[in-house]
């Protein structure tokens, strides 16, 4: 008999992230120890579970200088090799336990060098950290693989520099290139000459485009920049008519099969969806785009893999075959070789399924 999908179920499937930010999935009880370490005393609170409601209050608040607030302390415990190492190898430790086989973490070195870090001591730092817990998640009998994702902040003037640091990586364990933050005002062109850089090298990137900017955010990153996926990319929908006919760009992006980076608790934080019930997921699922699940901001969200697929599964009625296509998807996506994304989902995604499908 399969296996009854629900909360208690999900977090055994297999699953697979592109989309998690390593500044938003902190431990609330690391935070505060990391703090007291380097004398940083401007924690909301030094209790893990009063901190951790305060982030989510924060994030659900719809107030934007609460959110980016949130992101103030997190990154303020980040300055230190040993601080960036610890969050990185407790990152893959969490996500192991929920189940993940394969992750991009992303996470843009720029932001961490008030201490006097190099760009290139916080790379190795983030680095040596996925190693460490890729490790004890294998020692605990969990396999997952993770990658980086090298990110560049939008309204700064350094993409070019830090795609550079990307590709210089690209052989000890970064995958591929992001650029963040407010879309508004900061469109993705302004950085081409980065993007242009990476083409060149047939480097891997990804944009955050279609969340807080609609449709030009998307056809910018697809059209001028190149992008092989899209950060959120909910906007589409705006391209998509009431009785489900696609516009000319939401026909190439499903055409070409350009992945998204869906998120859905943190789409509905941001305003980009009303609800998970309302959320464009299921319409696009439906209309088979190429749809990947994701967490953003695991901390901020309160939120997991586990997390989300219960929730979608709630609003949409979704069955094990729709989270198998959901990991596939994501996994189809990846920033590694074809050989290795093909050989973690017949070995680990196809099998983990059809076992709770069986």
């Amino acid at each position: 008999m399969p296996v009854a999908l629900d909360a208690t179920s999900i977090p055994t499937a297999p699953k697979v992230l592109l989309h998690d930010h390593l500044d938003g999935g902190l431990r609330p009880a690391t935070i505060i120890e990391l703090a007291d370490r380097i004398g940083y005393r401007a924690l909301p609170s030094t209790d893990a579970t009063e901190l951790a409601a305060w982030f989510r209050e924060a994030a659900d608040s719809g107030s934007l200088e609460r959110y980016l607030e949130t992101f103030a302390h997190t990154v303020a415990v980040m300055q230190t090799v040993a601080g960036l190492s610890r969050v990185a190898r407790e990152c893959v430790e969490d996500l192991a336990a929920d189940g993940v086989v394969y992750a991009e973490v992303r996470w843009a070195p720029e932001q961490h060098v008030e201490g006097g870090l190099t760009l290139e001591q916080v790379v190795e730092a983030v680095l040596s950290g996925f190693r460490e817990g890729a490790a004890v998640a294998a020692a605990a009998g969990r396999s997952i693989r993770v990658g980086a994702i090298v990110t560049a902040m939008r309204h700064a003037a350094r993409s070019r520099e830090i795609a550079e640091l990307a590709v210089r990586y690209r052989d000890d364990g970064v995958v591929g290139f992001d650029i963040a933050g407010a879309e508004a005002g900061f469109p993705p062109s302004r950085h081409l000459d980065a993007f242009e850089y990476l083409r060149r090298e047939n480097f891997h990137f990804t944009i955050h485009a279609g969340e807080a900017f609609g449709l030009p955010s998307i056809w910018e990153a697809i059209q001028w920049c190149g992008t092989d996926r899209l950060g959120h990319g909910v906007r589409i929908v705006d391209d998509i008519t009431a009785g489900g006919r696609l516009g000319r760009l939401a026909q190439y992006v499903r055409d070409k099969r350009i992945p998204l980076e869906m998120c859905p608790s943190s789409n509905v934080q941001t305003g980009a969806a009303k609800s998970i019930a309302e959320h464009p997921i299921g319409l696009l699922r439906r209309l088979q785009f190429r749809v990947t699940v994701n967490t953003d901001n695991r901390l901020m969200s309160g939120t997991s893999m586990s997390r989300e697929m219960t929730l979608l599964s709630e609003a949409f009625n979704y069955q094990w075959a729709d989270l198998q296509w959901f990991t596939i998807n994501a996994m189809k996506s990846a920033f590694i070789g074809f050989d290795d994304r093909l050989a973690i989902i017949n070995t680990a995604i196809k099998p983990g399924y059809a076992a709770l499908m069986a």
